[in-house]
């Protein structure tokens, strides 16, 4: 039987670097969802239930490898060489209110963006995120500090970049019929980092996955 190498990576990751990475596989795995083999989670496997799990500790002098292989007999489309990277996850709950909320969560832990607001199902809220999903890789982002104008774009938002009352900077995804359907839901010391904050929304919201809490 052949043996093809699909994907190969090698770099050297602190501890917690490594520990972020195996929490994503454990995420997508307990889900079944498509898990990450790569840092820009542009490969993906999707495992299937059972799975053949194999470790072994090996010494080579000084140095000590600890090899970890899981492996099952494929079906189908099981390797996806081209997914949309991301390295957030939208995160689907419900409050002490008894409302449903989303917000989407960067592997680092940090909130990039939410929703600002409670639905009444969790049905509404996850309609809520596939808008910004859709809407914010096209958006246009409008400066308000030097009062641009709205420009047509591949999208039915616009990020609109603004200082608040605290002199802080903020950024709000503003659908077309006056909504806010997302904010960053913090403020930022300067512009430049808010402009960072929305960029890392355009380019993770795309491909994140949705974990709801039970």
């Amino acid at each position: 039987m052949s043996e093809e190498t699909i994907h190969e990576s090698s770099e050297t990751r602190s501890r917690r670097g490594i520990a972020s990475y195996f929490r994503r596989l454990a995420r997508r795995f307990a889900t079944g969802e498509p898990a990450p083999a790569d840092e820009e989670q542009t490969v993906t496997v999707s495992a299937p239930p059972e799975a053949d799990l194999e470790t072994e500790v090996e010494r080579e002098g000084e140095r000590l490898n600890l090899e970890i292989e899981v492996a099952w007999t494929e079906d189908g489309d099981d390797v996806d060489t081209d997914a949309a990277a991301s390295k957030a996850t939208f995160e689907l709950f419900e409050d002490s209110a008894e409302e449903w909320r989303w917000r989407l969560v960067h592997d680092n832990g940090n909130v990039i963006a939410d929703g600002g607001e409670g639905y009444a199902s969790a049905q509404k809220a996850e309609q809520g995120l596939e808008s910004v999903r859709s809407n914010a890789p096209g958006a246009n982002v409008i400066d308000q500090s030097k009062d641009d104008e709205s420009q047509d774009g591949g999208s039915d938002a616009t990020f609109e970049l603004f200082a608040d009352s605290a002199g802080q900077w903020r950024w709000r995804l503003v659908h077309d019929n006056g909504n806010i359907i997302a904010d960053g839901g913090q403020g930022y010391s300067s512009k430049q980092k808010a402009k960072q904050g929305l960029r890392s929304v355009k380019q993770n919201v795309r491909g994140a996955q949705v974990e709801r809490e039970e």
